[in-house]
């Protein structure tokens, strides 16, 4: 079945949750990450069939013990519907939900329903808590710094390059999210925006200063 995903939002949603959730470790994120991109490939398509070694790979996750303990326990905590094969020849299976809060209602459906049902109780808990603390904090302005996934997807949305996404990334990961050096950042898609026409006109084109550094005058001909 397939659903109606926004990369970036889908993202975002992701992300909060990882703020929020502190059973996730370094090693679940980084394979959620493997499983939205091969989800990302079937365009979206659940369920989509996986391979061990391949998600073991995009994830850098070493040990095949502790890929399989992420995978369960992503399942047991209602991020994903895990449909492990016995079967050799067959790959095992797995639905991915759309974490995109515009879209809250019918974006989570899956294959089968009494499966999702029974898989996901964990992850409405933690939902409805995330919205008890967001209703109490609402004269609060929140802010969850992206990922650097999140980061290269809007910067390709924009026109501009991956590579810029991961400069404007690493500038303020480091210094904790704050502009100018001292306030808190609040949007980071409108510190992106003025990040890249910054970028474009304080750094000239490639082309530009190739051209600079040749003399077409120079006659090659001459001895040294």
């Amino acid at each position: 079945m397939k659903q109606s995903v926004n990369y970036i939002k889908h993202l975002e949603g992701w992300s909060d949750r990882i703020c929020h959730d502190d059973r996730l470790t370094p090693h679940h994120v980084s394979l959620y990450y493997a499983l939205f991109h091969q989800w990302n490939l079937a365009k979206f398509q659940n369920p989509i069939s996986i391979c061990r070694s391949e998600l073991m790979l995009g994830s850098k996750i070493g040990s095949a013990n502790t890929y399989t303990k992420c995978l369960k326990q992503l399942d047991e905590w209602g991020y994903i519907h895990y449909l492990p094969s016995f079967n050799p020849t067959r790959g095992s299976l797995v639905n991915l939900y759309s974490f995109d809060k515009s879209n809250s209602k019918g974006a989570d459906k899956g294959s089968n329903k009494a499966s999702e049902i029974a898989v996901r109780p964990s992850l409405n808990n933690t939902n409805n808590l995330n919205l008890q603390t967001t209703k109490t904090n609402k004269t609060k302005t929140s802010f969850s710094p992206p990922s650097l996934e999140m980061v290269k997807a809007f910067f390709i949305e924009v026109e501009s390059t991956q590579a810029e996404g991961e400069n404007f990334y690493n500038y303020f990961e480091s210094n904790g999210w704050l502009v100018g050096g001292k306030a808190k950042m609040k949007n980071w898609q409108a510190a992106a925006k003025n990040w890249i026409k910054r970028s474009a006109k304080f750094n000239p084109s490639s082309t530009t200063r190739k051209n600079a550094s040749v003399n077409e005058d120079k006659d090659y001909s001459t001895p040294l």
